[in-house]
């Protein structure tokens, strides 16, 4: 990097702490340092969530999709759309009736604590899991753009963004989100005029994409095998976000973090529109970059757009997009911390020991915040370990693991307003037998190869369905279960 672009990352750091320094000014209780006093914006949550949701690999990897094929992944976020609209009227009520923590409090009142327990440990293990792998794959454009080694890459991200986590806690995480995702798509915005201009403007490269079909938008191609279909994208995107954004801790804590269910539903569906508009920048920078001959048929997708800030931004603005990579993974980073200390202290910690003393838990919390920052950045150091050589494939491996829980958690709440005959151990038998054979469907292409030939249909398919079929799983499963429990009496 150039002096000048040191210059632009090392004050992107500073300000970083200064801000976390700034939002902890007033904390008192575990309520304001997990929820941020319930009293932030609609629209500062309504960017920490898109944020949240955008990893260093998203910003990286969407323009080698652009580059490579054409504008089909656009039908999962349209997906995502339809999922939170269901969130937002259906799930969202309950957690503003009365004075809930995390995700999972309200699980305890309908199925009892053991499956709040349960399910919040699930929480926690695969989010870990996930991000622990989100922060060691940024880490890899990163050292590509600054010439870092990936242990510092990865060491550099997690003290400063651990740092202003545990001072300023969950208000300190969403303005940060907030500055972190104008930078990076100011970069992607950049990126964009860049390769306009070198493909010759907008209309040439437009038009050429055009003619070589890149503009395509939507597939109605009936398949459960190829990702990204009208059908697969509209049903497994709604679904894995009513998920991710109705059940996962990670983006629920935001939600309660707002004024009031009204401002709570803004955020989400706003969040849902931006989203949609994000992944358009970011897939058309990868087609612009196809159309000025920077995207060369040996170079791999997700180098694309890395190698297009080297070699063509200037001086200060490659120092903006390397800021802009960093911004993205330290959202994981910091958002993860903060989720998981929130939902160790209140579904785990409290729910055991009874402590509700709030100036205690946020002591708690803080001590929570630090062992689990520490935890994620030796984790993802770890993955960087496991990824030398040929080994690669566990990281795929891992992040295929974190992402097909969300079927369980999201049965788990459609059971809670379901027949009142279903119980607490009803659900837990549903979900371990979800994560079970979600856990085979991971497995599937190598138990094939091992001579478990009838599981090739599980390894074929494309993984928008993953959420659809874990959900189907723990709702029929955990129905079965109180059937037949009632049935001998």
């Amino acid at each position: 990097m150039s002096l000048a672009d040191i210059i632009v990352v090392a004050a992107y750091f500073l300000a970083m702490l200064a801000l976390g320094m700034w939002v902890s000014r007033g904390q008192k209780s575990s309520s304001d340092y997990f929820l941020g006093a319930r009293n932030l914006p609609a629209w500062s949550v309504l960017l920490s969530i898109v944020a949240t949701e955008t990893s260093a690999v998203t910003v990286i990897s969407t323009p080698g999709i652009g580059a490579r094929g054409d504008l089909t992944f656009l039908q999962l976020p349209i997906g995502y759309l339809i999922g939170r609209l269901g969130v937002a009227w259906w799930l969202l009520p309950g957690y503003f009736r009365g004075e809930q923590d995390t995700a999972y409090a309200r699980l305890e009142a309908r199925f009892g604590g053991a499956t709040r327990r349960t399910l919040s440990m699930v929480f926690l293990v695969t989010r870990f899991l996930g991000d622990g792998v989100r922060i060691f794959a940024g880490a890899i454009p990163l050292a590509l753009l600054t010439g870092w080694s990936i242990p510092a890459s990865i060491v550099g991200m997690g003290v400063v963004t651990l740092a202003y986590t545990y001072v300023g806690g969950i208000k300190a995480v969403i303005w940060a989100d907030v500055v972190q995702l104008a930078i990076y798509v100011t970069g992607g915005i950049v990126a964009l005029f860049l390769a306009f201009d070198l493909a010759g403007g907008a209309s040439v490269a437009l038009a050429a994409a055009s003619e070589a079909g890149k503009l395509r938008v939507f597939d109605f191609t009936p398949s459960l095998t190829i990702p990204y279909t009208f059908l697969g994208g509209l049903l497994g995107g709604a679904l894995l976000s009513a998920a991710s954004h109705g059940t996962d801790h990670l983006i629920v804590q935001r939600l309660l973090a707002t004024r009031s269910l009204a401002d709570a539903r803004r955020a989400l569906v706003g969040s849902g529109v931006m989203v949609i508009l994000q992944f358009l920048l970011f897939l058309l920078v990868g087609t612009a970059i196809w159309a000025a001959g920077r995207a060369p048929e040996g170079m791999a997708g997700d180098q694309i757009f890395s190698r297009f800030v080297i070699d063509i931004f200037p001086t200060g603005l490659s120092g903006l997009v390397i800021a802009g990579i960093l911004a993205a993974a330290m959202s994981t980073l910091s958002s993860s911390i903060s989720a998981l200390a929130s939902s160790l202290t209140h579904d785990l910690y409290s729910s055991w020991t009874g402590e509700r003393d709030p100036v205690r838990l946020l002591r708690v919390g803080r001590v929570v915040s630090l062992g689990w920052g520490l935890a994620l950045v030796l984790g993802a150091l770890g993955f960087h370990s496991l990824a030398s050589g040929n080994d690669t494939p566990v990281v795929v491996l891992a992040l295929s693991i974190a992402s097909v829980t969300y079927g369980a958690l999201l049965g788990a709440y459609i059971l809670s307003g379901a027949d009142q005959r279903i119980t607490g151990p009803d659900v837990i038998r549903g979900a371990v037998v979800t994560l079970t054979v979600m856990l085979v469907t991971i497995f599937a292409a190598r138990l094939v190869a091992a001579g478990f030939e009838f599981l090739s249909p599980l390894g074929r398919l494309a993984w928008p369905w993953y959420v659809p079929m874990g959900t189907a799983i723990t709702v029929i499963v955990a129905w079965l279960s109180s059937r037949l429990r009632r049935a001998p009496a």
